[in-house]
């Protein structure tokens, strides 16, 4: 269970789309004898952000694999705001949001199932040979026939009735398990590329030379892509807390605290990254983190059940996470614990900005934490400018990491 895990980043995301349709079938049981509430709109912004962080950090689009570069990476961002604006402002955005996600279902089930079979390297190819390919070839069609089917119901409204829909979620589910399950075996049978937990692939040079910069592949690690989501995130939600103050806007708490969940849940099972440190992305990681995403999947889809208790753990953890980090800093120093260097270590300026900017992050985090825990003691029109504050730092703190990658991979001093 402590082991390191082999999961791609591709597995990763089709379990939490399973845990999604899953979860979402069987709740919509109970959702259609009205025991329990349903918020459509951050039902649809949650599955939108899923698919644009697809996007973003591994060039999967819902109708197949395209260059990752920074005009898709732009797209995806553009769609992960959108899914967010749905998230956390309820009724504004429903029939838009709702046509977009139909047409991204259907198109995509019918455009993934014809590349399926028309490719000579994809059915053609698999259902040739027995044994694990023969099976991903069924697992991509029943997923691919289910997307449609789900796309048709989302887009006509009232082609079936919700016990039917439920069942046809609780299958598709199933079918994201099994394809999860069958690429996983393939890259452990076969060692297919696959797109690790700590690096993506990184730019043909000779076949993006005399492209134009923006259609280029774009080298940028997963936890950078991460990075710059919360970072949309956090800003998004900074700058729409001052209409909501002013009356101006309603928000659902409830998408918004589910959505970071769910991030936070796909960052501890892709890199093993949580607010409390770096650990190894073991299986019980793995476990841990779905089960995160199912706590935030059901705040979005079901509102007001969970709110207090997610709440008090986000805000907890964040504080918990901003001590932590100030006790590692800076307790061995006081203890005299690190020994003082042979020789003067010469401290690039941009290491010395990248430090200041995580003292002053991990300083906004504690704020935002307190401000979860103690929701009257911080006026809502100070909480914004704290959370714009948090989400600028992340940008920033993604541009200093890059760079100083960049110093590391071209020798340059660091510091140890």
């Amino acid at each position: 269970m402590r082991e390191e895990s082999d999961l791609s980043l591709e597995v990763v995301v089709l379990l939490i789309y399973g845990v999604f349709t899953l979860l979402f079938g069987l709740m919509l049981f109970k959702i259609h004898t009205g025991d329990l509430p349903y918020s459509p709109d951050s039902t649809y912004g949650l599955f939108l952000v899923i698919v644009s962080f697809q996007v973003i950090t591994m060039g999967k689009t819902p109708f197949g694999d395209l260059r990752r570069s920074w005009a898709l990476i732009i797209i995806g961002m553009f769609t992960a705001i959108f899914g967010m604006a749905t998230c956390f402002i309820p009724r504004y955005f429903t029939e838009a949001v709702r046509l977009l996600v139909g047409i991204v279902l259907f198109a995509g089930g019918i455009v993934l199932f014809m590349q399926l079979c028309i490719s000579e390297k994809k059915a053609r190819m698999w259902i040739k040979i027995a044994g694990i390919l023969r099976q991903l070839t069924i697992a991509c069609a029943l997923v691919y026939a289910l997307t449609t089917m789900l796309g048709i119901i989302t887009l006509f409204k009232g082609v079936t009735t919700n016990p039917q829909t439920a069942i046809l979620l609780i299958l598709s589910g199933i079918s994201f398990f099994y394809l999860s399950w069958c690429i996983w075996k393939v890259a452990r049978t076969y060692g297919t590329e696959k797109h690790s937990a700590s690096s993506v692939r990184n730019p043909d040079r000779s076949e993006s030379k005399g492209r134009f910069r923006l259609f280029q592949e774009v080298s940028l690690s997963l936890s950078l892509a991460i990075l710059i989501l919360l970072g949309i995130l956090i800003t998004f939600l900074g700058l729409l807390l001052f209409p909501v103050n002013l009356g101006l806007l309603p928000f659902s708490p409830d998408g918004q605290l589910g959505l970071m969940l769910t991030i936070m849940a796909i960052q501890m099972m892709a890199l093993g990254d949580t607010p409390l440190g770096q650990y190894t992305r073991s299986s019980l990681m793995i476990i841990i983190g779905m089960v995160f995403a199912a706590l935030g999947i059901v705040s979005c889809i079901v509102p007001g059940i969970l709110t207090g208790m997610l709440q008090l753990f986000l805000g907890l953890l964040n504080i918990v996470a901003g001590v932590a980090f100030f006790i590692k800093r800076f307790l061995p120093k006081l203890q005299g614990i690190r020994p003082p260097p042979e020789a003067p270590v010469v401290i690039p300026p941009i290491v010395r900005k990248l430090a200041g900017t995580q003292i002053v992050l991990n300083s906004v985090i504690i704020a935002f934490g307190i401000s979860m825990l103690l929701p009257g003691l911080v006026p809502g029109l100070v909480l914004a400018p704290i959370l714009v504050m948090n989400g600028l730092l992340l940008f920033i703190l993604a541009s200093l990491m890059q760079k100083v990658t960049r110093m590391q991979a071209s020798g340059e001093p660091q510091v140890i």
